[in-house]
C-alpha cells in the first residue's frame, strides 16, 4: 500500500510524458482543487497571493513541459528587467536598442526552438546540402551540468508561441509607454507564466491582464455560474464531440487519404472544421471559465466563428486574442489600412522567393514580379491603385506570417497566405457584390456557406501532416466524389455523424436561445449545478472516445 501511494505521489509531483497537468486529465483538477482551497484562504495578501500562483504555474508548465520550465524562468527574468531599463531610460535611443534586444530574444529563441528543423530543411532543399541541426542549449547543458540531451535533438517546449506573446506585448506596451513597467518580480511572473492560459492561450495582452493582479478578487453568484457552465461546456465539446470524430473517422481518413473515396475525405475536411474549433475553443472555454472562478477576467477568444458571412468577420471570430495581437503589434506597425512601409515591400519580397524556391516552382516569382510590376505602374496613375496595393501587402503579409506561427511547415504558410488571399478578394468582393445590402435568410444563407465553405478547404493545409498529403487528399475530392456512396458512409459511421450534425446546430443557433440555458445554468440553486455537474462528468467520462486526443494547439 505504502509503495503504491509513494508511487502516485512521484507522478503527480515529478514530470512524466505519460502523466501530464492537462485539462482532460483527473490529476489536474486534484491539483486546481488545492490551488483553489489555498488561494480562497489568501486571496487578500496580494504579495503572498501572487507568488503562490507564480510558483504553482511554474510547477504546473514543469509538469507538462519538464525541465523548460527554466527557459520560461529566463524569458520572464530578462523580460522583467529589460522593461525596468526601458521605463526608467529617457534616452530614445537607448529604449529602442533594448526594444530591439528584447524582441530579439523573444522571437530568437522562439526561432530556434520552433523553426530550426524547419529553416534548416529549407536550406538543405533549397542549395541541396546535408546539414543537421545542433542543440546549442543541450550542448551546454550537457558540459556545464552533466546531462545527457540529445544535442541533435530539438524539442519544442509547450506553449512557447502564447508566453512568447505575452512577454512581447508587455514590453513593447512599457515602450509605447502605455503602461508602466511592473515592480514586483513575481507578479509579472505571475502575469506570464498563469497556468490556465499558458499552455494554449488565449493569448492575453499585459495592460489586459495585469491591472487584475492586485485587484480585490470578485466573483458573484452569476459570474460563478458562468464559470462552471464554460468549464463544462469546454469539457463536452473537447471530450465527447472533438474526440470522438477524430479517432472514429477523421484520423482514419487523413491516416491515409488514397484508401478512401473522395467522398470520404470531403467528410474529414468538414469533421476536421468542426473538431478543430471544438478542440481549440473547448480549451479557451475551460481557460476562461478556471480564470473566472480565480476572479480573473479573460475575454472571449471565440464567437459562433463559422457563422461568419465573409473572411473578414470570420478572423473576427475565430481566435480573437491572436487576430487582435497580430493586428495590434504587427498589422498597424507595418502600415495597417493607411499605407504601405520599406519593411512590408520587403517581407512580401522574402515570403514570395521562399515559398517559390520551396516548391521549385520558379513561375511563382514570374508571377509575382509581373503583378509587382503592374501594380507598381498602376500605382504611379491612380492614388486608390496605390492605397489598396499598400493596405492589402500588410494584410498578406500578417496573415502570412500568422501561418507561420501556427507551425514550421510550407502548409502553414501556404494556409495563412490563402487566408490572406480570401480576405483580399472578400473585401473587393464585398464593394461590388450586389448582395451585400441584401438581408434575406437565402442570401444570408448563401453568404456563411460560401464562407464556410473556404474556410474548410484551408484547413486541408492546416490539418496535413505535409504537402504530399495535402495533395493526396485535394485530388481525391477532386477526382473521386460519387455521392452515391453516401447512405453506407452515415451508416457506418452514424454516431460520428449524428455528432457533427448536433454540433453544428447548437453552433449555428441564435444567440438569444444559447442564452437562455446558459441563463437557466446559471441562475439555477447551488443544489441543482452540483447535480448537473455530476451528471455531466459521469456522462463525459462515460461516453468519450478511448483514445485521449492531445489537445491540437499544444503543438504551436
Amino acid at each position: 500500500m505504502n509503495e503504491i501511494l509513494t508511487q502516485e505521489l512521484r507522478n503527480f509531483f515529478l514530470f512524466s510524458p505519460e502523466h501530464l497537468l492537462i485539462f482532460t486529465e483527473i490529476s489536474f483538477w486534484i491539483f486546481y482543487t488545492l490551488v483553489f482551497a489555498i488561494f480562497t484562504v489568501i486571496h487578500k495578501q496580494y504579495n503572498l497571493k501572487n507568488l503562490f500562483l507564480f510558483l504553482v504555474s511554474i510547477f504546473f508548465y514543469y509538469k507538462t513541459s519538464g525541465f523548460f520550465f527554466l527557459l520560461l524562468l529566463f524569458t520572464i527574468g530578462n523580460e522583467f528587467a529589460v522593461a525596468q531599463l526601458i521605463h526608467h531610460s529617457q534616452n530614445e535611443l537607448k529604449r529602442k536598442a533594448l526594444l530591439i534586444y528584447s524582441v530579439a530574444i523573444n522571437l530568437g529563441l522562439l526561432s530556434f526552438f520552433k523553426y530550426a528543423y524547419f529553416f534548416t530543411d529549407s536550406y538543405n532543399q533549397i542549395f541541396h546540402t546535408e546539414n543537421k541541426v545542433f542543440n546549442f542549449f543541450a550542448h551546454w547543458s550537457n558540459g556545464f551540468i552533466g546531462t545527457h540531451f540529445d544535442i541533435d535533438n530539438i524539442l519544442l517546449p509547450v506553449g512557447i508561441s502564447f508566453y512568447t506573446f505575452h512577454t512581447l506585448s508587455y514590453t513593447i506596451d512599457v515602450y509605447r509607454r502605455k503602461m508602466p513597467a511592473v515592480k514586483n518580480l513575481f507578479d509579472f511572473g505571475f502575469y506570464v507564466s498563469f497556468f490556465p492560459v499558458l499552455l494554449a492561450g488565449p493569448i492575453v495582452k499585459a495592460k489586459d491582464f495585469i491591472p487584475q493582479i492586485r485587484a480585490p478578487f470578485n466573483l458573484n453568484k452569476f459570474q460563478f455560474g458562468m464559470a462552471v457552465f464554460m468549464i463544462l461546456n469546454g469539457l463536452l465539446k473537447k471530450m465527447v464531440v472533438g474526440d470522438y470524430i477524430a479517432v472514429n473517422f477523421i484520423d482514419r481518413i487523413f491516416g491515409n487519404p488514397l484508401l478512401f473515396s473522395g467522398v470520404e475525405n470531403l467528410l474529414a475536411v468538414i469533421g476536421y472544421s468542426l473538431q478543430v474549433y471544438l478542440d481549440f475553443s473547448g480549451y479557451t472555454d475551460i481557460a476562461i471559465g478556471i480564470s473566472m472562478l480565480m476572479g480573473y477576467r479573460i475575454k472571449t477568444n471565440f464567437n459562433s466563428p463559422y457563422k461568419a458571412t465573409h473572411v473578414g468577420e470570420f478572423w473576427k471570430r475565430w481566435h480573437i486574442s491572436l487576430s487582435t495581437w497580430l493586428q495590434e503589434y504587427l498589422y498597424i506597425p507595418l502600415g495597417g489600412n493607411r499605407r504601405g512601409s520599406i519593411a512590408s515591400y520587403v517581407i512580401i519580397a522574402i515570403l514570395s522567393i521562399f515559398i517559390a524556391l520551396m516548391l521549385d516552382a520558379t513561375w511563382i516569382l514570374w508571377l509575382v514580379g509581373s503583378i509587382a510590376f503592374v501594380l507598381l505602374v498602376l500605382s504611379f496613375i491612380s492614388e486608390k491603385v496605390k492605397h489598396a496595393v499598400n493596405t492589402n501587402i500588410n494584410l498578406m503579409i500578417t496573415m502570412l506570417l500568422g501561418g507561420l506561427w501556427h507551425g514550421a511547415t510550407l502548409n502553414f504558410i501556404i494556409w495563412g497566405g490563402l487566408n490572406g488571399l480570401g480576405l483580399v478578394v472578400s473585401k473587393f468582393w464585398r464593394k461590388i457584390s450586389p448582395y451585400e445590402k441584401i438581408k434575406t435568410l437565402p442570401v444570408h444563407f448563401w453568404k456563411v456557406l460560401i464562407t464556410f465553405s473556404f474556410i474548410t478547404f484551408t484547413r486541408i493545409y492546416f490539418r496535413a501532416e505535409d504537402m504530399n498529403q495535402a495533395n493526396e487528399v485535394i485530388d481525391k475530392i477532386a477526382g473521386d466524389l460519387n455521392f452515391g456512396i453516401l447512405p453506407d458512409i452515415f451508416i457506418n459511421f452514424k454516431e460520428v455523424f449524428l455528432l457533427m450534425a448536433l454540433a453544428f446546430i447548437v453552433h449555428w443557433l441564435p444567440n438569444g436561445i444559447k442564452w437562455q440555458y446558459k441563463k437557466l445554468f446559471i441562475k439555477s440553486p447551488v443544489w441543482a449545478k452540483v447535480t448537473m455537474t455530476i451528471l455531466t462528468v459521469i456522462f463525459i467520462y462515460q461516453t468519450m472516445a478511448s483514445e485521449m486526443k492531445p489537445f491540437i494547439y499544444f503543438q504551436f
